[in-house]
């Protein structure tokens, strides 16, 4: 760690003519994205603009993927920048759509909006490496790791498997509550309590996005031994899934027994619960996987490169606290 800070601060003394007025521009550009986005992608979306939005959500994928691959440091760099800012424009269209899909769903707006930032900061070390003749592991790491985690899973909710994937979690999470509080039937993707309609399952409710994660972290470790890897997948993966299908019926039970409400039941008990898993087993998989650690906190500590950017947002905060 130590060693790493000391590069950052060595390097940062030759930093004066890397362009602090182009760098601004990952911190605007996001912005625009977003207002262009609240309006080129209503909610709800017609056939085509959801077939439309597909392109540079895949093409973004795609160059990360490639750029994660290729052996070359600057070609490399170029292209996962590219990627992150294709990657962020399909997301820039998504808040809307996430909070009104979900009956309201601040949370998940909130991170979409901040995560469209996040993505072009990650654009920006790119351009910083590049500017810099650098190679940061860690910014590789989570290329490779979008890229797996973003293909599969995306690629699945493209495919005729999607459907299957539901109604089996459908399937299985009604037979988790029937054993609770019986009389349950399930009719396709929705659940049913002495015939009455309790909740309909959907491709977020299966639990694929946590999993796809752990795989898309543990995959792009490049140092990491495939039998360790393997464990790591089958302590995190496997768990993901048995305790969603808790999930989906606790979130049945609470509905069924007109305990709460929707919004509060799926929003924030599930969520809250099931963040507070993922977190567990975060910290499980790395005991047994150190590396994830180490790449974690290498993309933590890359504001410490002090570039351009972290120069000129120091000389604003400290202009607001002059005044």
């Amino acid at each position: 760690m130590a060693l790493f800070q000391s590069r950052f601060l060595m390097e940062s003394k030759n930093t004066k003519d890397e362009g602090k007025g182009f760098s601004l521009l990952f911190l605007v550009i996001p912005a625009i994205m977003l207002v262009i986005g609240y309006f080129i992608y209503p909610y709800p979306a017609s056939d085509i603009a959801l077939k439309l939005i597909q392109i540079p959500l895949f093409l973004g994928l795609i160059a990360l993927g490639v750029g994660f691959l290729i052996k070359k440091v600057e070609l490399a760099s170029k292209i996962k920048m590219t990627g992150w800012i294709i990657f962020a424009f399909y997301w820039s269209t998504q808040p809307t759509t996430l909070y009104l899909i979900e009956e309201g769903d601040v949370v998940n707006a909130f991170l979409c909006i901040t995560g469209v930032f996040v993505l072009f900061y990650i654009a920006y070390h790119e351009w910083l490496s590049i500017k810099r003749n650098e190679s940061i592991v860690c910014l590789n790491w989570i290329a490779g790791a979008t890229a797996i985690a973003g293909l599969i899973y995306f690629g699945i909710e493209a495919s005729i498997f999607k459907n299957w994937l539901i109604e089996i979690t459908a399937q299985q999470s009604g037979w988790v509550l029937n054993l609770v509080i019986g009389n349950v039937e399930v009719i396709g993707n929705n659940i049913y309590h002495n015939e009455s309609y309790i909740v309909t399952i959907v491709f977020a409710c299966t639990a694929i996005q946590s999993m796809v994660v752990f795989v898309g972290i543990i995959g792009a470790l490049s140092k990491v031994d495939v039998k360790k890897k393997i464990y790591g997948l089958l302590i995190t993966v496997v768990p993901i899934y048995f305790l969603n299908l808790l999930r989906n019926a606790l979130v049945g039970f609470l509905l069924a027994k007109n305990i709460t409400d929707l919004n509060m039941a799926h929003n924030v008990i599930a969520k809250t619960g099931s963040l507070i898993a993922l977190i567990i087993l975060l910290f499980i998989v790395i005991k047994i996987i150190p590396e994830i650690f180490n790449e974690i906190i290498c993309l933590t500590d890359l504001y410490k490169r002090n570039g351009p950017l972290e120069k000129s947002l120091k000389k604003i905060f400290r202009r607001k606290k002059i005044d």
